[in-house]
Formats: structure tokens, sequence, C-alpha cells
């Protein structure tokens, strides 16, 4: 999950001048667990930043802009916030509209102020806008979240997206013989905040007891209200750090609101660090602690006897502050918690994903639809069956049947139907992963949109990326095309061996399918020695005249070189290639089969032939240029090193019929065992999904 914070204009997110939002943005993703795919984007001109996820959002001015649009604008052009999964915009939901027009993923509203003093809010249009196109709603208290629904109707529907996420603080160990005989004020020292009325009310206390002092830690510009008194001391603003180290040690904390503060910092802090709290019963400050002393009325008379009481009764003093101290759980682990899971449960696809989860998946590949069962045993059909017979929900697109059906005057390439199906079955479906297999025509904006859905995304690729292979630069193309946008690549050659690099990608070998290699050659005395079959196209599915394979050439030397061996070829020498059940009929009249690719050998690749050799009970030979011994000994499978070998090999299985089968025999066992289709689909799952579990273990990785 890749998560950008977007701040208020010029909010400081920075140590010695951070607000109430910076806070607690910093110290809720501390300790989230996503914290290493959190940013936080700002613009302050201070350099003090809080922690390293931040960003500052540099722009120049405009003089016919606003600034904040500006600010905005250059947020939403960065590459982390394109690729995020969600925005998560505090306090500004003016910015929401604007965000809306460039980001398709899930978007987060926090409120940390009354939402009906905030532009974007205000009216009931605006917050029916709001409910219609946020994922989220997060309100810092039930009294701000009642605001927001004033003159609205709260429904079920809503349930799912508003949340309230009270701010947090975190808890020291107290110790209560150490609190001093302390009355604090903090906050903006203006009339809203009742400073008028905590002064007056605390010159009198001064006054009558001695031995007590108070401190006021803020300021105010706008509004000059003076109090002295030679034990007042009236410290001005300063950072968050010495305001809760001090309060380890205060015994009485004020907050007496006249505004109906939304939340209020000052006295959820006051609680965590074990002072008694004195509060007004305005907005959502009844909220921060259950332990607070709460004003019946807010003047003068009714604040003196208040502290007064606490002073006079020792006993009553301590029972306040313990009882907000021992009552309060809006740590920073808890209220991140509570976050991450909001951020979780909008992501009911994905994030909840378990070895074991039942997934809706989208397989879009050529599934050959139009070429009637001809093409039937293929690799796109075997993958099938095994996310199938792995439990999963999976819709099938045949991307080419599609194309070749839709071709028109005003989609000559049927291309463009192809990305309005996609996307109508995607809808539709909404599934948890999509798996792509060749389908070249599907755009990276299909593929982005589906990303932006938070859906995880693969691809598999069958053929050969080496070097030295026949369409080389073709497939490279084609492989690296989409790689860099999905979540993993999927190749029957080792990635690692390869001359480019290609993101989060993995070998994996040809399927083979327990519904489909049936055969148990070894078993039956087959007429044919050797069998060994090739096509010119696949979709045409006859011989091309002019057309050659490489093969050719050593298919006919093998050939006469070893006179003795009875030949079963197809796809050459005038011979037409074999399809659907006519391959299942001939290749059972043969004992052994040649695994021959095109092009020079590479690591582990081979054509999907092997799976109907080793799967049907012949014995395979395979080019030991391959690597294949790394997965099979030679007591199941024949690796040749040339013709000559191959040669010699040949002849000497033919005559050696126990050895032939015993081999043959453990070779389909191994194959259909460690590489079905149900194995290589658990596989590409579990990678995709990048679950970790300890017993699960596959032959083919390293």
């Amino acid at each position: 999950m890749k998560i950008s914070i977007l701040l208020p204009y010029k909010e400081n997110f920075t140590k010695n001048a951070a607000g109430a939002v910076s806070l607690f943005v910093n110290q809720t993703i501390k300790v989230s667990k996503y914290k290493k795919a959190i940013k936080v984007f700002g613009n302050t001109n201070y350099k003090d930043y809080l922690n390293n996820n931040y960003k500052d959002i540099i722009f120049n001015k405009k003089v016919f802009r606003s600034s904040s649009k500006v600010f905005v604008d250059n947020f939403l052009k960065d590459k982390w916030v394109i690729n995020s999964d969600i925005i998560e915009i505090h306090n500004r939901p003016n910015y929401i509209k604007y965000i809306k027009k460039k980001f398709t993923n899930k978007i987060f509203l926090y409120f940390h102020n009354d939402p009906l003093s905030m532009d974007g809010s205000t009216s009931v249009k605006d917050r029916l806008y709001l409910l219609n196109n946020i994922e989220r709603l997060i309100f810092n208290s039930e009294w701000s979240k009642n605001r927001f629904f004033i003159n609205l109707e709260f429904n079920a529907a809503h349930s799912q997206k508003i949340h309230v996420c009270y701010q947090s603080s975190n808890k020291v160990k107290i110790d209560f013989k150490k609190k001093k005989k302390i009355i604090t004020f903090i906050g903006k020292l203006n009339t809203a905040k009742g400073y008028d009325l905590f002064g007056i009310a605390i010159i009198d206390i001064l006054k009558k007891y001695k031995d007590w002092t108070a401190t006021v830690i803020g300021n105010e510009e706008r509004e000059i209200i003076n109090f002295k008194h030679e034990r007042l001391n009236i410290i001005g603003f300063t950072n968050n750090a010495f305001i809760l180290n001090y309060l380890k040690k205060v015994s009485i904390s004020v907050v007496c609101s006249r505004w109906e503060e939304p939340f209020g910092r000052a006295s959820l802090e006051a609680a965590s660090r074990g002072s008694a709290v004195i509060i007004s019963k305005n907005g959502g400050l009844p909220e921060t602690t259950n332990s607070a002393l709460i004003l019946k009325s807010l003047n003068k008379m009714e604040l003196v006897k208040s502290i007064t009481k606490l002073i006079d009764d020792k006993k009553k003093l301590i029972q306040y502050q313990k009882n907000n101290y021992n009552n309060f759980k809006l740590t920073h682990k808890f209220v991140s918690n509570l976050i991450d899971n909001i951020r979780l449960k909008a992501f009911p696809n994905i994030f909840n994903i378990k070895k074991n989860s039942v997934l809706k998946i989208i397989h879009i590949t050529n599934f050959n639809n139009r070429f009637d069962g001809r093409l039937h045993y293929n690799t796109s059909k075997r993958l099938n069956n095994g996310f199938i017979r792995l439990g999963h929900n999976v819709l099938s697109i045949s991307d080419r049947d599609i194309i070749n059906n839709n071709k028109r005057f005003n989609d000559m390439r049927g291309v463009k139907t192809l990305q309005k199906s996609v996307l109508n079955n995607f809808k539709n479906f909404k599934p948890d992963l999509v798996v792509l297999g060749h389908a070249d025509s599907i755009n990276l904006e299909t593929i982005d949109y589906m990303k932006s859905q938070n859906v995880k995304i693969a691809q598999w690729f069958l053929d050969p990326v080496g070097k030295n292979s026949p369409d080389y630069k073709k497939n490279k193309r084609r492989i690296l095309d989409k790689s860099k946008n999905i979540d993993a690549n999927f190749l029957t050659s080792d990635p690692n061996d390869l001359d480019f690099k290609i993101n989060n990608s993995f070998y994996i070998p040809n399927p083979s399918d327990f519904s489909f290699e049936t055969l148990k050659n070894y078993e039956t005395s087959c007429e044919n020695d050797l069998f060994f079959a090739m096509s010119h196209g696949v979709h045409r599915g006859i011989l091309k005249k002019g057309k050659f394979d490489d093969r050719e050439f050593f298919i006919k030397k093998l050939m006469n070189t070893n006179k003795d061996i009875k030949f079963d070829i197809y796809g050459m020498n005038q011979k037409e290639p074999i399809w659907g059940d006519e391959f299942i009929k001939l290749i059972s009249n043969s004992s052994m089969g040649l695994n021959l690719s095109r092009g020079n050998p590479v690591k582990y690749y081979s054509s999907d032939r092997i799976a109907q050799l080793m799967g049907n009970g012949l014995l395979t030979f395979v080019d030991k240029k391959t690597s294949y011994g790394d997965f099979f000994t030679n007591k199941e499978i024949v690796l040749y090193e040339d013709l000559n070998d191959l040669s010699y090999k040949l002849n000497k299985y033919k005559r050696d019929h126990k050895d032939r089968k015993s081999i043959a025999k453990n070779g389909k066992d191994k194959y259909m065992k460690y590489f079905n289709s149900n194995i290589v689909c658990k596989f590409i799952i579990s990678k995709t999904f990048e679950l970790k579990n300890k017993k699960e273990s596959f032959l083919w990785e390293k």
C-alpha cells in the first residue's frame, strides 16, 4: 500500500513550528505498519522537518492563480503521488474536487475542525459531494462528525466510510509524588479559548494560595490579553516536546474554551501526563478524557470554584490525576492502528489476501475459441484449470478472439473494443487479481486503470527471450512493455540469465495438467521410437510454403544418422502439423520424445511441448545447455550434449526397454508432481501477493 498525505498549504511539518495537524500526522505514521510506504507533502519555509517521510513542495507563485491550487497541482504531479493507492487530505475539503479530477484512486479526508466552518463542506451540497466521492471521511471527534451531518441523513450506506479517529499522545511513566503545585493553560491566548476567563480566575487563585504557581504556554498576535502576577509564568509558543515534558510535573490543567472545540489537544496531552483536567463542555472537549472535571457554566466564579475544590481536597486532586492517567487509551499506537485498519478495510480485495483466500481472478489471454477446439491443449487452458482447481473464481477473457470478432470501420484492429470489453468485465466482476498471458493488445491505460482500483496484476510469458533466441528484439519489447506497470512477471526462461532486467520477475516451468497429460506411454509397446512435432504457425495450422525452421536441419541430420530409429515427425518434410485429439492419438504411438526449441538453448527455457512429452510418459531428451539437470536427474530425463551424444543415447534406450520405461515413468511422476498447473498457479499467486509461508517450497525456485 502506497500512501500520500497532503497537509494544508503552509502547515509547518517542523519540530519547532508544528501545529495539531502536523503533530497528529507525524506521531501516527511513526508507528504505522505502513510507515515505509507513506510520504507526507506540505509547504514550509523551515527545514527542521519532523521526520524523513516528508517532502516539501517547492513552486513559484503565479499572479492569477491561488497559491493553494498551484500547491495541489504540483502535489499531483509527483511520481510518488501518481502511483499511490491512497491520497489522504487533512483539513482541506476544498481541495477534493480538484484532486478528484486528476486522481482515480482512493481519497481519504480528515477533518480536524468544524466541517461547517470550512470551505468545501459548509453547504449540504458540498457535504453530499464529499459523501459520494470520498472513500473515507475521518473526523477527530463525534462532535465534528455530528456537525457534518446537520441537515443530512446518516444511513447504513455511510457507516462504512465514516470514522471517528481522535488525536493521540504517548503514555509515559508518571511519578505522582513529583507533581508540583502548578496550574497550566496551554493554547491560543484569546477569548475563544477562554484565556480572559482563565486570567481573571488564576489571579484570584494565586492570591489565595501562596504556594501554587501558574504557567501559560501559547501566544496570540491578533488579540492582546495581558495578565500579570509574580507567580504567573507566561512562556509563549514552544515546541510540543517541551509541553509534554513540562506536563509531567503539572497538577491541574485548565481548558476553558468558549468556542466549540472540535477536539482539544491540550486536555488530551494533560490527561496523558496525569494532570487533573478542568474543561468546558463545548464541542469535542468532553471526548478527550472521561475523567475530567467539567465546568457547569463558563464564568469566573465556576472556574475558581473548580480549581479551589481540587486544591483544598488533596485526595480528590490525586484521584482526578490518576483516573486521567490510568484511563488514558488514546496512545499513538492505538490511534495509528485505527487508521491502518481504516486503510486496510478500504481494500478488501487485496490487503486481506492470505494463503488460502479464495480469489476472483480475471485471466486475459488467447484461449483460441475461434479455432473450434483445434488449439485446446495449450498453456492458457492449463493455467486456467490450475486457478480453478485451487478453488478460485476465474473469469476468462480471450483477447485475440474479441479482436478478431470486432474489426470494423471505426475500429480497424478491434483494439478499442477489446479495451472496452476488458474494462466492462473488470467493473462488473471486481477481481482481486488480473493475470495477463501474451495480452499484447491490452494497452497501458487499461492496465493503469485496473491498477488504480488496487487490484494486483501479473503477466506470464512463454516465448524465448534469450539474446540469441528467435524474435529476440520483438519478444524483449513485448515483455518489457507492461513489466513496470504490473506487480509480477513470470517467464519460462530464467530471468537472472537474461541480458536485460525485468522488474519483479520469476521463472515458471511450462505447466502440465492432470486432465490433459493422461497417457502412460511407458506402460505400452509403442509403434514408433521418437516423436517430434513443430509448426510454422499455430494460428494458421498448416505448413506455409517458403517458411523454414532452423530445427529442420538438426532433425534431418539426426534422421540420416540414425537409420535404425523409427521417427514420427510432424511440421516438416511435407507432413502437416498436428493438433487437438489427433495430437494425443499420434503421441501415444511413440516411446520417446525430443524436446527441441527454436534457437540457441537458454537457461531453463523450453517450449510448452516438454509438458506434453514428459507428462504423457515419453522418455524425454533435452539439450544439456538448458540446465534442466538442475531439476531432473538422469533417472528422470535424458540430457544430451550434441547430435552425436543424442544419437548414441537414442539407440541405447531403444534397446534398453527396462531403463527407458523406468526413466520415462520417473520423469512423468516428477513433472506431474512438481510442475503441474496447480502448483504453478499457486506460485504465481504467492509471488504476486508476496505471500510468505516458510512451509511452501517450489522445486524450481532458487
